[in-house]
Parts: C-alpha cells; structure tokens; sequence
C-alpha cells in the first residue's frame, strides 16, 4: 500500500482546536503527548473505531505516532471507511521539534519516547 497517497500535514498547519488522534503505545502517550488528544493505540483502531467517529462529528482527524509510520496506516484506514483524516508529518517528535505543548501522565516533563 503507498501511503503517499493519503493526505499529511504538518505539525504548523493543524489549526488550534483539532481534533487529534494518538496511535502511540500506552508507554510512548505517558511519557509526552498532546494535551486533549484522543489516545487509541493503532492496535486498537479498528475495535475502537466508535469513540473515533464519536469524536470527529464532521471535524477532520489529525493522526499522530512518534515519526508518522504508524499514523499513515492508521490514516489510510480512516479514509477507507469515509472519514476525513490527515496523517501529521514527523508526527510527535515534530511536534515537539515545533514547541507545540505536551503533557504527561507523570510528575516528569514530558518528552516524546
């Protein structure tokens, strides 16, 4: 499958106010992620599609994992099943790279792991 051919984005061009989507594993979200994300590790996609579509109400989800892998196959299957998905360019590292927030589920900084 080329993922090329699904729509991307970089980390300047998501508006504030997005509707994010996290496809890391449980450890990678804990350490630093995006404030208000929804986090569903792309294991759980397809299983938990419900709380995506739920969430995205017409809105277009911004998909996110460390370097933009994993988020591009994810993205690819949210726009076979008719969603308006992006994948983010450099994902996580890329967003921190751009000093966008992050925040952890720990009393450490957070960082992008």
């Amino acid at each position: 499958m080329n993922f090329a051919q699904y729509p991307s984005v970089t980390v300047d061009g998501i508006p504030d106010g997005a509707f994010l989507l996290d496809v890391r594993e449980d450890d990678e979200w804990a350490a630093g992620h995006a404030d208000g994300a929804l986090h569903i590790p792309m294991g759980q996609v397809v299983l938990r599609f419900g709380e995506i579509t739920e969430r995205a109400a017409d809105r277009r989800v911004y998909v996110l994992c460390k370097v933009g892998g994993r988020s591009a196959q994810v993205t690819a299957y949210l726009v076979q099943q008719g969603l308006d998905a992006v994948n983010v360019d450099g994902g996580m590292q890329a967003w921190q790279s751009a000093g966008r927030p992050l925040t952890s589920d720990t009393t450490d900084s957070p960082f992008v792991a």
